[in-house]
């Protein structure tokens, strides 16, 4: 994306996502009958998606984006089978297909080779086969991948087609799950104004690390309540 020296920087976006996505957890956990806290929420996915696919573009090493993206995942996944039990794959596992899907489609677009190819559909029908097949293969447990095959395309889609990707993606999500998930379109004017820049300040670790420790302290508030 081109840079502007107007508008918002990613980390401004970010914490946007990030005060949205706590109202959500907060709405979901905690007060489940204020709707307006999971209507505020519909807007951190698209622009956390949006910035996924903009790390991949960007990043200087897309195998350590991977790894510390499917790291943290899979603490927060472990934090929840030891917590509650759960298998339920939280976003950053959903967001760990979508950037082994761009690297896969890179490959094969940059090497041409028949190995390039064979990777990819390997990578496509093992994406669907975990977003689609498996939770009717495991009819007793919460599995499911957050947000579904058409969350793990959306940063796919922004990768390969910016704004219009985007809301064919947004489009794709919302068919799915229906009712408030079309407010997630609200995200796309936040997105527009993306000036192209980071920000100033190196605020990875805090993103990442504030993901689970949130989730820890809505948890932790719920059983005192």
């Amino acid at each position: 994306m081109e840079k502007r020296n107007f508008g918002l920087t990613g980390n401004q976006l970010k914490i946007i996502a990030m005060i949205a996505m706590t109202c959500d957890h907060v709405g979901v956990q905690l007060f489940p009958q204020f709707l307006w806290l999971r209507i505020i929420g519909r807007l951190a996915m698209p622009v956390y998606a949006y910035m996924i696919a903009e790390g991949c573009r960007h990043t200087r090493d897309r195998k350590k984006y991977l790894l510390r993206l499917l790291g943290m995942g899979a603490l927060c996944q472990l934090v929840y089978l030891l917590a509650m039990g759960s298998l339920y794959m939280c976003i950053l596992i959903t967001f760990s297909l979508s950037v082994i899907l761009i690297c896969l489609m890179d490959a094969a677009e940059q090497e041409k080779t028949a190995k390039a190819q064979i990777n990819l559909a390997i990578g496509v029908l093992s994406v669907f086969f975990v977003c689609t097949v498996l939770p009717d293969l495991l009819p007793h447990t919460d599995y499911e991948i957050d947000y579904g095959l058409p969350g793990v395309l959306l940063p796919v889609l922004i990768y390969g087609g910016g704004t219009k990707g985007l809301l064919i993606g947004l489009a794709l999500v919302a068919l799915k799950y229906g009712g408030i998930q079309w407010f997630s379109f609200l995200a796309v004017p936040l997105l527009l104004v993306y000036n192209g820049q980071r920000g100033k300040a190196n605020m990875g670790k805090f993103f990442y690390w504030y993901y689970p420790a949130h989730l820890v302290a809505i948890y932790g508030i719920g059983l005192l309540l």
